[in-house]
Parts: C-alpha cells; structure tokens; sequence
C-alpha cells in the first residue's frame, strides 16, 4: 500500500506528482457519497430482503444526493 494524501500549504519541495493526487480527489468523492448515503435510514439498516428492492433504493438515494447538489 501506498500513502496518497496531499502535501501541507506551506511544504516547499513536493515529492508526489500529480497523478497520485487526482486518485485522492477520486477517492474523496467515493467516500463523500458513503458517508450520504448513511442518511438514508433504509439503507443502513437494509429492510429489503430482495437484491433488487435494495438496489431501487440504492438508486433513489443516489438520484436524491444529486438533487440536492443543484
């Protein structure tokens, strides 16, 4: 495993190139959109005993954090 995390403001030489960067920026995002979904209290504690009831509300859930952005 490999650290990715950004340098501080002040940090004169930089060590990690770009690349690494923009996967932390990705990886951000992904863990942004778990921590959304825990609102959702019919998510977290998964009522739906069916794969595909839970995936509907997976996707109504994404749908709703996506509202709320604009």
């Amino acid at each position: 495993m490999k650290l990715i995390a950004p340098h501080r403001r002040g940090r004169k030489t930089k060590t990690q190139d770009e690349r690494e960067l923009r996967r932390y920026r990705r990886r951000w995002k992904v863990e942004r959109l778990f921590a959304w979904l825990q609102n959702f209290r019919r998510l977290v504690t998964r009522y739906e005993v069916k794969v595909e009831n839970f995936l509907g509300f997976l996707h109504l859930g994404c749908i709703l954090i996506l509202l709320r952005q604009f």
